[in-house]
């Protein structure tokens, strides 16, 4: 059970920033031909190695970053059209998958649960 947590959290933190990159460089920037908003992906480059080494403390407080981009993808999907609402979406997607990853691995490891 907790290997398949690792498992979604590392996967999902990872295209979640895979994801931000691809919106705002490729597939529906605000601004033709890319905008600085990609960068917007840089705090999620901030837990990536705890969440992968397994630190339980990187887990808890990503928990809460997470939920940034979880508000921005609620704003972007109703208030965007076409491609950048999908992609809200997904954003919104990996947010949920990744903080419930990250409640769960918390949670069983957890040194009273042992």
């Amino acid at each position: 059970m907790i290997r398949s947590l690792y498992l979604a959290a590392c996967s999902s933190l990872i295209a979640l920033i895979f994801l931000c990159l691809a919106w705002e460089l490729r597939l529906a920037p605000i601004v033709p031909g890319g905008s600085w908003l990609a960068l917007k992906c840089l705090p999620l480059l901030a837990p990536l190695f705890g969440i992968l080494n397994g630190r339980r403390y990187t887990y808890q407080w990503s928990s809460m970053l997470i939920l940034l981009y979880f508000t921005e993808g609620i704003v972007r999907v109703t208030t965007e059209h076409g491609t950048g609402q999908w992609l809200a979406a997904a954003e919104i997607a990996l947010s949920l998958i990744f903080f419930c990853t990250c409640v769960g691995y918390a949670r069983l490891t957890r040194p009273s649960a042992r």
